[in-house]
């Protein structure tokens, strides 16, 4: 197939349509996939929640405390100013404990869950 830039996307090799659904299905109905994903959201959910959470305490504040982000901090540097550029710290901080969490819990027990399961494994 060509795209708009006349490149040609690679073929893909013909898929075995009936053998993986069954395996696919089987992992997914196993209670070690059910634990595994209930660890993944009992990290991420509480994660997401309290991000969105303090970037909506971000904008409220922008919006309805207007005096208080005006407060100077340092010279020309106001509070607001303080706290947005701590958004893009929190983005990082929360990679990194994510990657961190991922590596020593949920991409092992993924992984051996692959195994077991006789899949090829996503990450070399």
């Amino acid at each position: 197939m060509s795209s708009s830039l006349g490149k040609r996307e690679p073929e893909r090799p013909p898929v075995d349509r009936d053998a993986p659904t069954e395996t696919y299905v089987d992992v997914a109905n196993s209670p070690e996939f059910d634990a595994l994903r209930r660890t993944f959201r009992r990290f991420v959910f509480p994660m997401s929640a309290l991000f969105l959470t303090w970037y909506l305490v971000y904008v409220l504040l922008s919006n309805y405390a207007g005096d208080f982000m005006g407060t100077t901090v340092v010279g020309n540097i106001h509070l607001g100013l303080v706290i947005g550029l701590l958004q893009f710290v929190s983005t990082f901080v929360i990679t990194m404990v994510y990657a961190r969490w991922a590596g020593r819990r949920f991409d092992p027990a993924a992984e051996d869950l692959a195994r077991r399961v006789h899949l090829p494994e996503q990450h070399a």
